[in-house]
């Protein structure tokens, strides 16, 4: 079989889907309502679906890897935005460096974690 993807889209939780929805249009994101519960975030091309459920587990091992043309622009963008300051429980590294590329972590209001990510290979 093979396969021609169009897109691909995950789900995630959140734990207050309202403070949830709120942060990720202060990321950049642009919503689209689908339900009560459930909305659809999208940049450019990319997208990925924000509902109101919360499973501890599901949401502590939770992890997104977007891949950035500039993870340090990016990072000192979102430094000078004040999200991480306006945002309980939002934690942000510094840059990362590894063998493949440089990265760097932020975790949502609700503990999902996001790498930012630069490849250099």
């Amino acid at each position: 079989m093979r396969l021609k993807p169009k897109s691909i889209r995950p789900f995630i939780g959140s734990k207050d889907y309202n403070i949830s929805r709120q942060f990720y249009k202060d990321l950049g994101f642009k919503e689209v309502v689908i339900s009560h519960n459930m909305s659809v975030f999208t940049t450019e091309k990319f997208s990925f679906y924000l509902q109101d459920a919360y499973v501890k587990d599901w949401i502590d091992n939770t992890m997104i890897f977007l891949e950035v043309e500039n993870v340090k622009v990016h990072l000192e963008n979102l430094k000078q935005s004040g999200l991480v300051n306006k945002y309980e429980n939002v934690r942000c590294s510094e840059v990362v460096s590894n063998d493949w590329g440089n990265e760097f972590f932020l975790h949502d209001p609700s503990g999902i974690l996001w790498h930012f990510g630069e490849f250099s290979l």
